[in-house]
């Protein structure tokens, strides 16, 4: 975590990613999304740098077309 990384609600990382918060949650899951931090029992929230992280990650695997385990 970066000093200036920011927290995030799953509505703003739905909102960054153009995802739905069930999608969300099921990526995570799967093990594919990065995985909340949990403030307190009924608080999570998301590192912008990671979340960012993973966009651009997903951006690169355009280049090499898509994966069989890709179906979100």
């Amino acid at each position: 975590m970066t000093t200036e990384d920011q927290l995030l609600t799953v509505r703003e990382v739905a909102v960054l990613t153009r995802l739905s918060k069930p999608t969300i949650y099921k990526l995570i899951g799967l093990r594919r999304f990065p995985r909340q931090v949990h403030l307190a029992p009924q608080r999570v929230v998301w590192l912008r740098s990671e979340v960012l992280a993973w966009v651009a990650s997903r951006a690169a695997q355009r280049q090499h077309g898509p994966r069989a385990d890709d179906a979100a």
